[in-house]
């Protein structure tokens, strides 16, 4: 299309952006105004896309980090035909798959969006996915406001595509000078951005983003830049073309105060259908060969000592072997999460990610929109620093894997920064997550295995030190299961616990049995979805439930476990919850559990408490 097509069809979004959000009653013309050119351009002469295929491994992937020119999306989509007039104008209504901030409601979204700096991290993933995983001969093309430029992982993503020199990533700047509240840091000089990119290892173009011909010769300079991801840095004005609005400040996130007008001074409604090039067909292999293959997993015999981190890294690389779909990411911690037996067996389909938290989740998250299965990896302490990108993944619908080792006091020396005793509580809380904490080898391997199948956010909680095998290699965990270990009819109390306390139980148990006290012990190695069944079932004979966990008592697994009781149902008469109410020093694994109340004779004083006040 020619530059005085364009810039017809640039106010025809322009124009459809205002009336959308007027319709509405609510949304952000003014943003969307500010790239409208650069969107036009895009559309009509570079992006490569078969809307009628949005799962064609050869489309170009477009990601609107400034989710909330939604509007603008939206007008993009009706010009190509994708949406009609009647469903565009259900923007923002109840039902409408036209929410206020993209999500993959949408088919051509690949992601949620609206937590500025989300975008970029997610676009990396993908370049990287199609730079190492291919033949896939698509572009990355991602528009930014210039606002969430100071977002951290917006440069954690920077350097990474800097590094790994990601070609077929395109990031765009819309630099419309103003903010929510007022101006931005560095209003319109381009050049503040250009430094700190090019300082990254990034091809920059610097231009006025509403002069067509210069638009369109960035699009192309981008495309044949090799080696080097580059960035489009597009000095634009906010609300574009109508004078009552135009790089105002004041009239962000609103419609425009006369729409009619506006409208008219836009120059009136056009309905020009753009033609959206396709990719080319692609004759696409599956990838490797080993797909549908079984999984040969790990076997461990019973009384051995190892490691659930040990058992995670083993299972893992085994089923790399098995189903090629498997990619690895972790935090520059693989020796210590154990994702090095991976990267040594399958080092095409693992990416280090070095201490940048933010990008390896943002990275999974792209990379699963591609068809890939991702496991990312940390220390489950460092994976707070990425909440805002596992919550995010949870409204993109992404089905990814992540798991946090060290978790618990139980690490001993290191001290209270290493120790995740917050991560239940966090992944609990994401939407339709699911929660495992392994306490032995076999049953860490038969996890690893069963999460790739599943969807949504999947969590699994690694220990560092060695734990018994208490487990066969044959036994199965399906999820929202438990283990019952210990049980008689004269139980007297519960002891429900995961992981690492669940060997902390079973001593107590053994302990309070000499003494004439049974006790039931239950592994819920499943905390979402919790085993209702059988914790109602220990409640009902019982009366006594102890919880024991080596976490933070909000959240984690006595919160789990005291929901189940939550909507009426009878509840026991006694429910305690030992967890780690005080602030760990450095000690061994040992004093830790000791001095925080959850090691096996602090578990067996506390049901000896809680016989002694039933016999009065």
């Amino acid at each position: 299309m020619k530059s005085e097509q364009l810039t017809e069809l640039a106010q025809q979004l322009r124009v459809d952006s205002v009336r959308v959000a007027d319709a509405a009653g609510s949304g952000h013309p003014t943003s969307s105004m500010s790239a409208a050119d650069l969107m036009a351009d895009l559309l009509a002469n570079h992006l490569r896309y078969d809307f009628d295929r949005p799962d064609h491994p050869g489309n170009d992937r477009l990601i609107f980090s400034k989710g909330h020119a939604s509007p603008l999306l939206y007008s993009m989509y009706l010009a190509a035909g994708a949406v009609d007039e009647e469903e565009f104008l259900t923007y923002r209504t109840l039902g409408s798959r036209l929410e206020g901030h993209p999500t993959p409601r949408l088919p051509w979204v690949d992601v949620a969006t609206g937590s500025l700096g989300q975008g970029l991290p997610v676009g990396v993933g993908m370049a990287l996915a199609g730079q190492r995983l291919g033949p896939a001969p698509f572009r990355v093309w991602v528009l930014c406001g210039d606002s969430e430029m100071a977002e951290g992982s917006i440069w954690e993503a920077a350097e990474h595509a800097g590094d790994q020199h990601l070609d077929s990533l395109t990031l765009i700047i819309d630099v419309n000078r103003l903010g929510q509240r007022g101006p931005t840091r560095h209003q319109r000089d381009l050049d503040a951005y250009g430094r700190r990119l090019r300082a990254f290892g990034w091809h920059t173009v610097e231009i006025d983003g509403h002069d067509m011909d210069a638009v369109d010769a960035a699009f192309n300079e981008a495309r044949s830049t090799a080696r080097r991801p580059t960035a489009i840095i597009a000095g634009t004005r906010k609300g574009r073309g109508v004078a009552a609005v135009e790089d105002r400040e004041g009239m962000h996130g609103k419609p425009l105060p006369d729409a009619e007008s506006a409208i008219e001074e836009l120059g009136g409604r056009r309905s020009i259908r753009v033609r959206v090039a396709k990719p080319a067909e692609l004759d696409t292999p599956a990838r490797g060969g080993g797909h549908n293959a079984a999984v040969d997993l790990p076997r461990y015999d019973l009384g051995d000592s190892v490691a659930t981190r040990d058992a995670y890294g083993k299972a893992l690389a085994a089923l790399g072997t098995a189903r090629d779909d498997v990619v690895v990411l972790d935090g520059e911690v693989s020796d210590s999460t154990r994702s090095e037996f991976f990267a040594k067996e399958h080092p095409e389909r693992f990416f280090e990610c070095y201490i940048a938290e933010q990008q390896m989740v943002a990275a999974g998250v792209g990379m699963q929109a591609l068809g890939h299965v991702p496991y990312a990896s940390t220390f489950a302490a460092f994976l707070t620093r990425a909440h805002d990108f596992l919550r995010m993944a949870a409204v993109s619908r992404a089905s990814i894997n992540v798991v946090g080792s060290h978790s618990g006091v139980a690490i001993g020396q290191d001290g209270p920064s290493q120790m995740g005793l917050e991560d239940l509580a966090m992944f609990r809380a994401v939407h339709g997550s699911t929660v495992l904490h392994p306490c032995d080898a076999n049953q860490t391997a038969r996890l690893v295995a069963a999460m790739h199948a599943l969807s949504g956010v999947r969590y699994l909680r690694t220990l560092r030190g060695k734990t018994p095998v208490i487990y066969g290699p044959d036994e199965q965990f399906p999820v929202g299961g438990s283990k019952v270990l210990r049980r008689s009819d004269a139980d007297r109390a519960t002891l429900i616990a995961a992981g690492t306390t669940v060997h902390e139980c079973l001593k107590a148990a053994d302990l309070l049995a000499q003494e004439g006290i049974p006790v039931r012990v239950i592994d819920l190695y499943s905390v979402k979805p919790v085993d209702e069944r059988t914790v109602q079932t220990a409640a009902s004979d019982t009366d006594c439930l102890i919880t024991v966990e080596d976490h933070h008592p909000e959240g984690g697994i006595g919160d789990a476990v005291a929901e189940v009781f939550s909507d009426g149902r009878p509840a026991p008469k006694r429910f305690v919850r030992l967890a780690v109410r005080n602030m760990p020093g450095s000690a061994t694994p040992e004093e830790e559990l000791r001095a925080a109340g959850i090691d096996a004779d602090s578990i067996a004083a506390g049901v000896r408490l809680l016989m002694e006040q039933a016999v009065r």
